[in-house]
């Protein structure tokens, strides 16, 4: 995929099914086709193309991955190579987060897979003590940014949203991405942390989250959104509704909106992972 100053992104908001990735990744590949099959720029158009599935989306965010993960490698390779295949089916980047045992260790996993079939990952920094997750999960120790089709985009997971230092823009990304398992309950949160982000960062800011019901009694809502560098939603998820969300990104706009008001020259300086 050659450089852009578009990127045309699709936000998956599924209705995962507990504990069952063989079950998921079917339905996924359904909403996939029947979705992208009606729209004109999948494939043959020459903007990039990015399809974004929620946290954990094999299986619904879960503190017992041993449950239904027999042997780590398998089981994550065969994610892997379906999100490759749809990369390559629709031309399109595919990431989406992934729970994942690593050697003796699971860990909460984001892999963004290429159009051409190259693998980046970044393991989740900010682990969600409150329910759990860190005495299950390793935590990474990397923050990562990937480049794709002339953009650059950080790589978040859920809880990670709600710590500015951690995503701090320090003119290194255009885009922040970040997908989730983020219940009802905390929708407000997540909608104003999303705005938040973009309009500190003068990025770009998508979030992916799911809707539906899972093995805990946990409320999904959705409220996956596509936010400009001004914090204006550019796609918003239905309430509660499984559904795509599609919509295209123009970098000409963000550098405009950073030469015109470029607020990044009087950031504090500090470092990060």
């Amino acid at each position: 995929m050659s450089d852009s100053n578009s990127l045309h992104a699709v936000l998956v908001q599924p209705d995962l099914i507990w504990l069952d990735p063989q079950s998921n990744l079917k339905h996924l590949s359904q909403l996939l086709q029947q979705s992208l099959s009606l729209d004109a720029s999948y494939p043959g158009s020459s903007q990039s193309r990015l399809i974004v599935l929620p946290e954990m989306f094999t299986s619904g965010f879960t503190q017992s991955p041993e449950v239904y993960i027999n042997d780590g490698d398998i089981d994550k390779q065969r994610t892997v190579d379906w999100m490759k295949q749809q990369a390559a089916l629709y031309d399109s980047a595919v990431v989406g987060s992934l729970a994942c045992k690593v050697g003796d260790d699971f860990v909460n996993r984001l892999f963004f897979v290429y159009p051409n079939g190259d693998v980046s990952h970044y393991d989740k920094v900010h682990l969600f003590a409150m329910g759990d997750e860190h005495k299950r999960y390793k935590a990474g120790n990397t923050r990562r940014i990937v480049e794709y089709g002339g953009w650059r985009i950080l790589l978040t997971i859920c809880y990670d949203l709600r710590f500015p230092v951690f995503c701090r823009n320090q003119n290194d990304y255009d885009l922040m991405l970040c997908v989730a398992n983020w219940p009802t309950a905390r929708r407000h949160p997540w909608r104003t942390l999303l705005q938040a982000r973009a309009i500190e960062n003068q990025a770009y800011m998508i979030g992916a989250n799911r809707v539906g019901v899972d093995g805990n009694g946990l409320e999904y809502n959705g409220d996956s959104m596509v936010v400009d560098f001004l914090g204006n939603l550019c796609a918003d998820g239905a309430n509660g509704k499984e559904q795509l969300l599609l919509t295209t990104l123009d970098k000409k706009e963000l550098l405009e909106a950073r030469r015109s008001f470029p607020v990044w020259r009087d950031a504090d300086s500090f470092k990060l992972l």
